[in-house]
């Protein structure tokens, strides 16, 4: 299984086709929506996790550009500073992917980065500004 987290934009001419629809069917994808912005007769955008099979994954892809949805990776990661964060869990709550969770019943915070999607919720959250964003100039080429 070969899955990427995508930032998709979609021009305001077919943001009201059914495109992730469109992968799932064709190209045997399946998809998690993380966030979504979309108007009708307005740009569109779209942060989701997107996996299936390599081949038809590079297809989907495919498939998106030629009918003009921008693609790209998500060029970022977030890491933890262990030291600044004690522990309240605020992150927890806002974290769509529960790659931040409490471990129970010690209720410490735990952090999986391999689940994380980097969409920052919980950098903005964090009272101990103990999340960081980090930038990977390698991870946007993995497209």
């Amino acid at each position: 299984m070969y899955a990427r987290m995508l930032v998709l934009r979609f021009p305001k001419e077919i943001v009201d086709k059914p495109i992730v629809t469109n992968l799932v069917r064709n190209y045997n994808l399946s998809f998690n929506i993380l966030k979504a912005q979309i108007f009708p007769r307005k740009e569109g955008l779209m942060v989701m996790e997107l996996r299936g099979n390599r081949k038809d994954y590079e297809r989907g892809l495919q498939y998106l550009r030629d009918i003009g949805v921008i693609v790209e990776s998500i060029a970022q990661g977030i890491r933890r500073d262990e030291e600044k964060c004690y522990q309240c869990g605020v992150c927890t709550a806002v974290c769509p992917t529960g790659a931040l969770h409490i471990k129970r019943p010690e209720m410490e915070v735990l952090f999986d980065s391999e689940r994380c999607s980097a969409c920052e919720l919980c950098v903005k959250t964090c009272p101990a500004r103990a999340m960081i964003v980090l930038f990977d100039q390698e991870m946007s080429l993995e497209v």
